[in-house]
């Protein structure tokens, strides 16, 4: 049991006083100073990567940065690090929530609940922190006026859809802050409804294509994670695909050090679980284990995918175990109340989250020999699908951007003061307005930070290997 003389002491403040509270904040920031954005010009993105870069893996940083040269969208997914420093010296309102710090819109999407059922939420928080609620909803915003540029919509065409996307946001929490705790605890969302709005406001083609991913995310999970195997001597073993999967087999003189080390942070994160849930995990065996490179922003992390068997050969289990380092946002609002970065993640995503992963935990590894190192563990895919924003139509991207701001606000909501939050808010559309002309110039410099990893490509500072 914990002391309660620990305890941190909560101040129950009234609605009345958490409503002049919001209001006041107004002083502190004005709502139409949010389209304020001064990026200085001394300043320096390329660096920022390549300071993120020390503690990687040295050999896969070129696809980090092949892959952020696919698009501008493509750089900002990997650039949270560099918003965070630009977002540092904007105003700031004083009311803070649990940051998912990198809140772009292929961060969200569907995925399963512990009932089985395909849920619509923020699906990654390796950036998460406690931190000004408006820096993720202007992340948010920026993603939508990039995606829409992407897409070679108009001006008018992505200007709706990020006023979608911050309304949704708005409009959310207002609605939130009228509800009882335990009512915003449970609220969530399922594709289903989005597929219904996405029909109710005649985008039959975007609802059709997201029917089908939803229909098909369960089937998709076992064909993808199908993929990823080959049977050896009558056992699952995990497919060979350097440099993207490479078995631990294949890692040379390394390869019992490293399956060693693996070996005990798994058996270490499972001290991290429910009872029950660790148990459950125990009835599962160890077959196989590889590296596995992700995403776009972790390239370079430590990931490793671990197959395990239940019943028998068919009965197949894939958790990711991934490294943690510290959030981009640390630099600027301080290290947070955590004894690792792994449940720095865990407790965000948590926290986060209306439904989270059975199996999410996490460990922290010390190492003799080297550098201690943070992991958290979770299921490998498990139903995970997204809108597919290459092929998405202007109107659906504005529906899109509004589930997005909505979905975010309940997540802000489980954590922050949604009530003063409204009340900052208001009413109007000022707010949204200011984050809007924000978006605008963020995706500008967005555009001058990706032509910039382009030059330090071509000079030979950075290496880059496209198309992987």
């Amino acid at each position: 049991m914990s002391d309660s003389s620990t305890a941190p002491h909560v101040q129950h403040l009234t609605v009345a006083e958490r409503v002049e509270f919001g209001r006041t904040a107004r002083k502190a920031a004005a709502r139409s100073g949010h389209a304020t954005l001064d990026a200085q010009a001394a300043r320096d993105p390329i660096g920022l990567l390549e300071a993120q870069a020390e503690p990687r893996i040295q050999e896969l940083l070129p696809i980090r940065y092949g892959r952020m040269l696919a698009s501008p969208f493509a750089f900002y997914r990997g650039a949270a690090a560099i918003m965070a420093t630009d977002l540092a010296p904007t105003p700031r309102v004083g009311l803070d929530a649990q940051l998912c710090g990198d809140a772009h819109l292929l961060n969200f999407g569907g995925y399963a609940s512990p009932e089985r059922t395909l849920v619509f939420g923020i699906n990654d928080f390796d950036e998460t922190l406690p931190g000004p609620f408006e820096w993720d909803v202007k992340r948010l915003a920026t993603s939508t006026e990039i995606a829409g540029r992407d897409r070679g919509f108009s001006r008018a065409e992505r200007r709706a859809a990020v006023l979608a996307t911050v309304g949704g946001y708005r409009e959310a929490m207002r609605q939130l802050a009228k509800l009882g705790q335990l009512d915003v605890w449970y609220a969530h969302a399922d594709v289903d409804s989005l597929v219904a709005d996405l029909q109710e406001e005649r985008e039959q083609k975007d609802a059709r294509s997201l029917r089908r991913a939803a229909a098909k995310a369960p089937l998709n999970d076992r064909h993808a994670l199908a993929r990823l195997l080959q049977v050896v001597d009558g056992e699952p073993r995990i497919v060979s695909n350097p440099p993207l999967t490479v078995p631990v087999t294949e890692l040379g003189d390394r390869r019992e050090q490293l399956e060693a080390a693996v070996r005990s942070v798994f058996r270490a994160y499972r001290h991290s679980l429910q009872t029950d849930r660790r148990e459950l995990l125990e009835e599962f065996r160890f077959a196989d284990l590889a590296r596995r490179v992700v995403g776009i922003g972790s390239v370079g992390l430590r990931s490793w995918i671990l197959l395990l068997l239940g019943r028998d050969e068919s009965d197949l289990l894939f958790l990711q175990l991934k490294q943690a380092e510290a959030s981009v946002l640390e630099p600027h609002l301080g290290q947070g109340n955590y004894a690792s970065h792994a449940q720095r993640v865990v407790r965000g995503q948590r926290v986060s989250q209306a439904s989270s992963d059975i199996f999410l935990g996490w460990t922290h590894v010390e190492n003799n020999d080297g550098p201690s190192r943070d992991f958290y563990v979770r299921q490998l895919r498990d139903w995970k699908m997204s809108v597919d924003l290459t092929q998405i139509l202007p109107r659906a991207l504005t529906i899109y951007g509004r589930w997005c701001g909505a979905t975010l606000a309940r997540a802000h909501a489980r954590s922050g003061d949604r009530i003063a939050i409204a009340a900052y808010l208001g009413k109007g559309d000022v707010f949204d307005r200011a984050v809007a002309e924000f978006a605008t110039a963020y995706a500008d410099v967005n555009e001058q930070d990706h032509q910039a990893l382009a030059e330090a490509v071509r000079s030979g500072r950075l290496p880059a290997t496209e198309g992987i």
